[in-house]
């Protein structure tokens, strides 16, 4: 079992920036790739940003160039800086471990809510 705890998040104008963080918990040595998702009303779940275990790091196209995901293995967490934030950033966004011990198993943290409005 993996555990995820998120902070960060809140509200932002058009333009500022705000930062996630995910600290990872349990059997973390399992963990192949780690990465936030994100969920806005209405819509369903989607990757805006991915780094797997010593792989390149994966954006969505709507965020390329203004979000940038890292990874600190000595800490067990994943960061999200988001800079240039547009209103359509606004959801509620979930941290992300794989592991693929036995099998693909994805576990998530309880979420954290971007608002993007000024």
């Amino acid at each position: 079992q993996v555990q995820l705890v998120e902070s960060g998040g809140g509200l932002a104008q058009p333009g500022g920036s705000l930062r996630l963080s995910c600290a990872a918990s349990g059997s973390i040595f399992k963990i192949y790739a780690m990465g936030w998702y994100r969920q806005a009303p209405g819509k369903q779940r989607e990757l805006v940003a991915s780094i797997p275990n010593g792989g390149s790091t994966n954006y969505a196209d709507s965020v390329k160039g203004r979000f940038t995901i890292s990874r600190d293995n000595a800490k067990n967490t994943v960061a999200l800086q988001m800079n240039s934030l547009k209103p359509e950033d606004t959801a509620v966004y979930f941290c992300n471990a794989v592991t693929i011990v036995l099998g693909v198993q994805n576990y998530w943290g309880q979420g954290t809510q971007v608002t993007v409005s000024s």
